[in-house]
């Protein structure tokens, strides 16, 4: 293991997305691409880089004090789960995918993946900082709900499992070892099947479990309460859209990549929708959780319930799972607006615009797009 494999000769292009058999990474290089989907991805989290800073969050301060008293157990609740998800997301790709990364564009969008959520979970603390007369208690009790710690728990468990695992593999290699006493095997098959279901572990949260409280964030904003907050989660959720289409796009081409994949995706997809039904399971609990002492307009725990299945049932779809949960249209149709930003069209004067792209471009000139014109 070394920061740069230094090997003469190196095609990179041939090497597996992770655990190649050439070593470590060589030369950071992008003029050749074995998988260009993570550069795109990596191009199109840089354009949409942003600070929570940008967003004016005052008015939410006096907006919180007008909630009734479980709108704002509505509220903090929400906020103080999405802490929870995004000190997972913040660290968690770093340590778990990046060691074992092999292909350079895939470690470069690693690293702007862990990166963007950083810049989330300082969201939070600006809107926390401008909302609350006494800011550190939200931090201070969020690990006295016992919902929050079931779940941090849950998204917590596949990455620990690799990280551990994949620790003990770049110390010793595969192979039978001894440990304090202890035998094991360790397996770079076994490995492979633990980042596997880590991946899929992300999927989930990344595709479900933040949706969630995305809906609650901008079903307040729907009756022109808490904007600011909503604004913010609006360029959260437009990151995990890419976040979630990167695992989405790990999940589709690691079978083809590595043969093992193929044969890990057959053995393990019971116990990935066995995942995904248990998080499903553990929304809808949260669910009630929120609206245990009342709904607010526009949203209550069945509505979110339903919200869950249906998002479940695209989530699991698109990996080509198979799926009980119902499909369908949209129960909450209004959170399509915030979800796709770009198209929300606001007079500049009256708003902050919350659509803007820094450092897009679209590829799409030719040789013969100019034929024809002279200066």
């Amino acid at each position: 293991m070394s920061v740069l494999n230094l090997r003469k000769n190196r095609d990179h292009t041939t090497s597996l997305a992770f655990l190649d058999p050439q070593g470590s990474l060589g030369m950071q290089r992008y003029d050749t691409l074995k998988y260009r989907q993570f550069d795109k991805l990596t191009d199109k989290q840089l354009g949409f880089f942003w600070r929570p800073e940008e967003v004016d969050v005052l008015r939410d301060a006096k907006d919180f004090k007008d909630l009734t008293p479980w709108e704002q157990h509505i509220f903090t609740a929400n906020l103080k789960r999405q802490i929870l998800l995004d000190s997972v997301q913040g660290r968690s790709p770093n340590l778990a995918f990046l060691p074992i990364a092999t292909l350079p564009e895939l470690e470069t969008w690693i690293e702007t993946w862990a990166f963007s959520e950083t810049i989330h979970s300082r969201s939070y603390t600006h809107i926390i900082r401008n909302v609350y007369s006494d800011p550190g208690r939200v931090f201070d009790e969020m690990l006295e709900v016992e919902e929050i710690v079931a779940c941090g728990r849950e998204i917590s468990r596949y990455y620990d499992d690799l990280i551990r695992y994949s620790a003990w593999y770049q110390l010793l290699g595969a192979g039978n070892h001894e440990c304090n006493g202890t035998r094991f095997t360790i397996s770079e098959y076994e490995l492979k099947k633990k980042l596997w279901l880590a991946l899929a572990s992300v999927n989930v949260l990344e595709g479900i479990r933040f949706y969630v409280s995305f809906a609650c964030s901008w079903a307040f904003a729907e009756l022109k309460k808490m904007e600011g907050n909503a604004k913010i989660i609006k360029f959260i959720a437009r990151d995990e859209n890419v976040h979630l289409a990167s695992t989405q796009q790990m999940l589709k081409l690691l079978p083809g990549d590595d043969a093992d994949y193929a044969q890990i995706k057959t053995e393990t997809q019971a116990e990935m929708i066995d995942m995904f039904e248990s998080a499903v399971q553990q929304e809808k609990a949260w669910a009630e959780y929120l609206f245990r002492d009342g709904s607010m307009i526009g949203l209550n725990q069945q509505l979110l319930s339903d919200y869950v299945d249906w998002i479940a049932h695209k989530r699991m779809t698109a990996i080509g799972l198979p799926t009980s949960f119902k499909g369908g249209s949209n129960p909450l149709p209004w959170t399509a607006k915030w979800i796709a930003g770009a198209d929300v069209q606001v007079a500049p004067q009256e708003v902050e615009l919350s659509s803007y792209i820094i450092g897009g471009t679209i590829q799409d000139i030719d040789d013969d797009t100019l034929k024809g014109l002279s200066l």
